[in-house]
């Protein structure tokens, strides 16, 4: 069987070929460039809890220690501080990291990875597709073709493979605009995240009235002025004047000593490809969607996208099409970015609306600032990873079925459990590779041994049930889930979203569920790249 391609090396496509390798699923990764990423301080990225999980478990790296977690989040309006939040177990801290840094982290963990091969100075030039694979043709230095069994495009915003296969992309351009520059600095919020809007010293000038400063490493700090609308040039003497001005406001004082490492223009756009799938032929992060106003991170969708396609493309490699399950991707995860991208598009009039909105809606500042903290926390309608509760492979009628603070479709909450080896982990440490999770809440069974409760009560029979089911599944052990009363069953998809919880040991109502997640009975299609 061939590999997958995957054409791009950026962030999405080496997250990609890691998770492909988890699953024993083998790929070339196109990059056009040299191997080796520009080092911009400038250009950084901020990963929600999830995603940064996701990286961590896929890399074995600690991202905590090449990036920030923040201490705490504080947004200002003027003089007034609207609202402190302080980063715990209970509110866990975004990761901000710069991007070169994260893609050095991925590159490292593929060197020694047999089942991935890096192709540097190859860039995609023409793709065919057939019923039984794929044949890419790059150019460059190093330029040949390629024979894979599925291709996935992870190459931008300026995507090749979505031009080759004529997808529209629609959307809306420059969306918001930010001035941008990476400096070392001390400022009086030492590891805490800033928005400040309407800065007292704002009075006149061209720039509008909202400024973001997010902590990196060793004392450098990520800052971002919004732009007002237009094209207005942002020069040097301009930017400059931003930093001194806001590095004073901030310090109170005058301008503090600081270090300027980079800086650069930073414009938002918000696209939604009308396709994911074209056959054999996918597409996932920027070459798919564009988004990230109001403080939203576009990164972390595409990460979501790498992670939910690798566990369908793992069984389509390993046991042949099955087109429903492969559907749903496209399915899932568009419906997913299109809602961010409405809610996102929804709230930038309110946001954005101007000084006479705010005098007439009354807390409207309060209201506007929520929203904007959503957007950049990773929380709301904004921020919050989605959930797939409308998905194909949501299983229908299970009368078995009981809810939990968990809904079908939703991320799974990341609790305590006992493997099989009878060591304790985190659910979420079980993740990524292929399988489904089974999780049997069972109060009490965390102060025994393995061993006095395996055989014990209802394990036996749950065992026998999932060893039946129609694809690897591990059994696990928790003592508590949220709203979950003991006994119940949950059982997780590959990616982390809870599928269905059950009361109690129903084989039948378990394997149905699973099935309903693999997309039904197996159905291939011998013309697959006809769609």
């Amino acid at each position: 069987m061939d590999p997958v391609i995957i054409v791009g090396a950026g962030p999405v496509g080496l997250t990609l070929a890691l998770a492909l390798a988890r699953q024993e699923v083998p790929s070339v990764v196109l990059d056009e460039g040299p191997g080796k990423d520009e080092p911009r301080p400038a250009r950084t990225v901020v990963l929600r809890e999830d995603t940064a999980a996701l990286l961590e478990r896929l890399t074995g790296v600690p991202l905590a220690k090449l990036g920030s977690r923040w201490a705490g989040w504080r947004s200002m309006r003027r003089k007034q501080v609207m609202r402190e939040i302080t980063f715990d177990e209970t509110e866990p801290a975004p990761l901000h990291i710069a991007q070169h840094v994260l893609t050095g982290a991925l590159r490292q963990a593929l060197a020694g990875e047999r089942l991935v091969r890096i192709a540097v100075d190859n860039r995609l030039d023409s793709l065919e597709q057939e019923p039984s694979g794929v044949t890419a043709h790059t150019r460059g230095p190093k330029g040949t073709w390629w024979r894979g069994s599925y291709l996935v495009g992870c190459d931008g915003p300026r995507s090749t493979v979505r031009k080759l296969l004529d997808i529209r992309f629609p959307g809306r351009t420059a969306v918001e605009r930010h001035a941008v520059a990476a400096l070392r600095t001390e400022l009086p919020w030492p590891d805490e995240a800033l928005l400040h809007r309407a800065p007292p010293w704002r009075t006149s000038g061209p720039s509008a009235g909202e400024v973001t400063g997010r902590p990196l490493p060793d004392g450098v700090w990520r800052l971002d002025w919004l732009l007002p609308p237009g094209k207005d040039l942002v020069t040097p003497e301009l930017l400059l004047a931003r930093i001194r001005e806001t590095l004073a406001g901030w310090t109170e004082g005058p301008t503090p000593p600081y270090e300027l490492l980079d800086t650069g223009v930073h414009t938002v756009h918000h696209r939604l490809a009308r396709r994911w799938r074209v056959g054999r032929v996918f597409l996932a992060g920027d070459a798919a969607h564009l988004l990230g106003a109001l403080g939203t991170q576009g990164l972390d969708e595409g990460l979501r996208d790498a992670d939910n396609l690798a566990w369908k493309l793992a069984p389509a490699w390993h046991h042949g099409p099955h087109e429903a399950l492969l559907d749903s991707y496209q399915a899932e995860r568009r419906a997913v970015v299109a809602a961010r991208l409405r809610a996102a598009d929804q709230a930038l009039p309110l946001v954005r609306g101007g000084a006479g909105l705010r005098a007439v809606v009354a807390g409207s500042a309060r209201g506007h600032d929520v929203l904007l903290t959503d957007g950049h926390l990773g929380r709301g309608a904004l921020g919050a990873p989605g959930a797939y509760a409308d998905s194909p492979l949501t299983p229908r009628h299970i009368e078995g079925e009981v809810p939990v603070d968990t809904p079908p479709g939703a991320p799974v909450v990341d609790v305590r459990v006992t493997a099989e080896d009878g060591s304790f982990v985190q659910l979420r440490d079980r993740l990524g590779h292929g399988s489904l999770l089974v999780v049997l809440v069972a109060p009490g069974t965390g102060v025994w041994e393995r061993k006095h409760w395996v055989t014990a009560g209802i394990m036996p029979r749950l065992a026998a049930a999932v060893t039946a089911l129609p694809h690897p599944a591990e059994l696990l052990v928790a003592e508590s889930y949220p709203g979950a009363a003991a006994h119940t069953v949950l059982l997780v998809r590959p990616d982390g979203h809870l599928v269905t919880a059950l009361s109690g040991v129903r084989p039948a109502d378990l394997y149905a569920a699973a099935e309903a997640t693999l997309g039904g009975p197996a159905k291939t299609e011998a013309t697959a790249g006809s769609r």
